[in-house]
């Protein structure tokens, strides 16, 4: 397999290692969790606790890498800036080899924490995002790859630079074990457009349909589809779509379309259609006025967890910044495990999900863990646990 090379690269034992080297960290899983710290140290307690292999989503939008510092001012996300102006929500400014090795530390721990029939869903930039594809490879095996989508995340942009404006980012969607992941293949409704184009045809009804062979690819060499059916064999290389009884029903019916010469083609109309199957390309804007710099679209994070998730699965985020992967997880009635190290982003959380109930954990730089309650937005008070 090919991996990258870069300094300071830890080998996979020095990484787990370094996890086994912090405390264990045991919370209640019939309950969601924050937690106020560094992403290491929770994700490697929680490896020790009854967690490991139990969540069926992680969703992770990291820094991209960006040498940029995101501010917020006077409660209202700021653009990215390196402005003194603003206060500081986080910043993202390390080398490559730095970053690369940050983001792949966290991937293996992450693995570790996935279900049997866990999913990865990694929002990253596309600047930097084929050197986490390889490194999500060397972690999670190539065969696990499911899909490289390209998110649609902004308006046509007009800089004025030699190159091609930017409208996309990418999100790497990774298996646990590629065959039984959860995927609950959600379909689109087809629109009008659709409707139109792929259902040309109208019957004396106003029924709109289209009509596809009544044969597929493939031999079938034993069994009714590979054999004759009105007299005729299906062509060379082909099998009759369904059981020949079951054409002969469809016929009876009218569901079978003759052409002139004879050839039988099948009748699918617009309104049995059950939607169309969801591509790797997505439209998700982002808010234009965030509640925290790099806010996700909201909807988009309701529809991964839907397709990759069941209720009462556990989704976990341990970038989580403004919470919206949390409140999406929330609103389906998932539990969820959010992690950030800025106390902007716990901020930002509160506002948005307060009144949903969860527990609260901070850690201190002696790796103690204190377990807080909150009584509204602005009042929190602390017990050691």
């Amino acid at each position: 397999m090919t991996m990258l090379l870069y300094d300071n690269k830890k080998s996979v034992e020095e990484i787990f290692s370094k996890q086994e080297k912090h405390s264990s960290i045991n919370i209640d899983l019939n309950n969601s969790s924050l937690f106020l710290s560094e992403n290491f140290t929770v994700l490697s307690g929680l490896l020790k606790s009854d967690l490991k292999g139990q969540v069926d989503l992680i969703y992770i939008d990291p820094p991209f890498n960006t040498n940029q510092n995101f501010t917020v001012d006077l409660e209202r996300a700021s653009s990215i800036s390196r402005s003194a102006n603003g206060y500081l929500a986080y910043s993202d400014q390390m080398s490559l080899a730095e970053y690369l090795e940050f983001i792949r530390e966290r991937l293996f721990l992450l693995r570790e924490l996935l279900s049997p029939v866990g999913s990865l869903y990694l929002h990253i930039d596309y600047k930097i995002g084929h050197y986490i594809k390889i490194i999500c490879d060397e972690v999670f095996g190539r065969d696990n790859f499911k899909n490289d989508i390209s998110r649609i995340k902004s308006n046509p942009k007009n800089f004025k630079r030699k190159a091609y404006g930017n409208q996309k980012d990418m999100i790497l969607f990774y298996a646990k074990n590629s065959n039984i992941n959860i995927f609950n293949d959600i379909s689109l409704e087809l629109d009008n457009f659709d409707i139109k184009n792929m259902f040309k045809k109208i019957d004396k009804n106003g029924r709109r349909y289209t009509t596809v062979p009544a044969h597929a690819p493939g031999e079938t060499k034993d069994g009714p589809t590979g054999a004759k059916w009105r007299d005729m064999s299906p062509p060379p290389g082909r099998h009759w779509r369904q059981n020949p009884l079951l054409l002969d029903e469809l016929d009876k019916i009218g569901r079978i379309e003759w052409s002139k010469n004879g050839v039988p083609r099948i009748i699918n109309y617009a309104d049995e259609h059950k939607g169309k199957k969801i591509q790797d390309i997505w439209y998700y804007i982002d808010p234009q006025y965030p509640s925290y710099p790099t806010e996700k679209n909201l909807n988009m994070l309701e529809f991964i967890i839907k397709q990759s998730s069941n209720v009462n699965s556990i989704v976990l985020d341990c970038f989580v910044g403004g919470g919206t992967t949390l409140l999406a997880a929330n609103n389906l009635k998932r539990r969820w495990i959010g992690i950030d190290t800025s106390i902007v982003a716990i901020n930002a959380i509160m506002k948005r999900i307060v009144l949903y109930p969860f527990d609260f954990y901070e850690y201190d730089y002696n790796d103690k863990i204190y377990k807080m309650t909150f009584q509204d937005n602005n009042n929190l008070f602390t017990s050691e646990k």
